[in-house]
C-alpha cells in the first residue's frame, strides 16, 4: 500500500526540497510538532471521504498549529 501523501510531493522531492522518500509537507508539519494531529485528519478523510465528518480532528490540528504560532511570537 502506498504511503498517504500530497499530490505535489513528487515534484517537490525532485526539486530537492525533501529527503528521499519523505513528503515535504509532512516534513514541514513534523517540524511544527503537529504531525500526529495532521495524520489523524488524513486518516479520517481517507476513511470518511468527507471533511465534515472530521471536524474533531480538524479542530485538534488547527489548535496545535495555533499553539505553535503563539510560541513563535
Amino acid at each position: 500500500m502506498a504511503k498517504a501523501g500530497h499530490a505535489w510531493s513528487r515534484a517537490a522531492a525532485e526539486q530537492g526540497e525533501a529527503e528521499e522518500g519523505e513528503d515535504p509537507l509532512d516534513a514541514r508539519i513534523a517540524r511544527t510538532g503537529c504531525l500526529e494531529q495532521h495524520r489523524r485528519v488524513q486518516e479520517c478523510m481517507a476513511e470518511r471521504q468527507d471533511w465534515r465528518h472530521c471536524q474533531e480532528e480538524l479542530r485538534a490540528f488547527g489548535a496545535c498549529m495555533a499553539r505553535r504560532q503563539q510560541r513563535e511570537r
